[in-house]
């Protein structure tokens, strides 16, 4: 079958290769994948993992061979999937990493939920936001879209980060009460800071915290060292936290969660840009590049008949 490998000589070391069919295990579906999204920190380290690994977790397709163990989906249902090795023409995920596409969604959009979206419920879900401040950086792209508008459905006064001016349109229809670029204009304390900048952007924010309030850190898109002075992290009174993520277990009600709420049209998809899985360079080089506001999907080619 055909997939996305890795490839560290060519275009953001990913390329359009043969591999052998995947083998499921007993508790994982066979999906025949029809789209698959791109998220900025796959493709950035792409070129670190083995030559011809397929790489990407977020696909959407239909099952064509049910679980062994009889858990999950049955054959013809139309999931969204998040697992290893995705991008490719069939995948072989876990029942526990996927959950059942909803009648009137689209499995282009199904297929940019996973990754990003997963980050954003997850982390916002790491203390209670309603009515809390919560503050967003990098809030134009895939992670940022999708928790701009969930903390705005959790009832929180939400301001958007952006690196400039024009990456912040939109922002206020998602649900963004403030936009800014970078912190200016930041004035009062937050609760929660979602950050995915790192590097300087990670300590201003770090300062703005109420007593308290956290820091999930998601993601450095930045390249930039953090360097906090001295004595900067003590706070009198209720600790500050900051934490890393990376909790991707047993995804599959919190997927259908994301997927109810597009269904229920509560949540948008985000996708700005879709082509064909053949021009991934070019995709690639527009995520790296921050042309992208929100989501990249590639539509996967069919299986030849056999």
């Amino acid at each position: 079958m055909r997939a996305l490998v890795v490839d560290p000589a060519a275009p953001g070391s990913l390329r359009l290769g043969t591999v052998p069919e995947p083998r499921p295990e007993r508790h994982q579906l066979l999906l025949d994948v029809r789209h698959i999204s791109l998220n900025r920190g796959e493709v950035a380290f792409a070129g670190q993992r083995p030559a011809g690994t397929v790489h990407g977790y977020d696909a959407a397709g239909v099952v064509v061979r049910a679980a062994a163990d009889g858990s999950g989906p049955a054959v013809g249902a139309r999931v969204a999937a998040f697992g290893e090795a995705a991008w490719a023409q069939r995948m072989a995920v876990d029942t526990g990493a996927v959950a059942e596409v909803p009648a009137g969604v689209g499995l282009a959009d199904a297929a940019a939920l996973p990754m990003a979206g997963l980050t954003a419920l997850r982390t916002l879900r790491s203390r209670p936001i309603l009515g809390s401040r919560v503050l967003v950086t990098g809030a134009a792209g895939g992670v940022g879209r999708y928790a701009v508008q969930l903390a705005a459905l959790g009832g929180a006064h939400v301001i958007a980060s952006v690196g400039s001016a024009a990456r912040g349109e939109g922002l206020a229809a998602l649900g963004a009460d403030e936009v800014v670029v970078g912190l200016d204009g930041v004035d009062r304390p937050v609760d929660l800071v979602l950050d995915t900048v790192g590097g300087a952007q990670l300590v201003a924010a770090w300062s703005l915290l109420a007593p308290g309030g956290g820091v999930q850190h998601i993601g450095w898109a930045s390249d930039e060292p953090a360097v906090f002075p001295p004595h900067s992290l003590f706070s009198p009174g209720p600790a500050k936290t900051l934490a890393s993520f990376g909790d991707t277990r047993e995804v599959g009600p919190d997927l259908a969660v994301l997927l109810g709420f597009v269904a229920s049209g509560r949540l948008s998809a985000e996708v700005d840009r879709r082509a064909g899985w053949a021009d991934v360079a070019d995709a690639a080089r527009a995520l790296l590049d921050r042309r992208v506001a929100g989501k990249v999907v590639l539509d996967v080619e069919p299986p030849a008949a056999s």
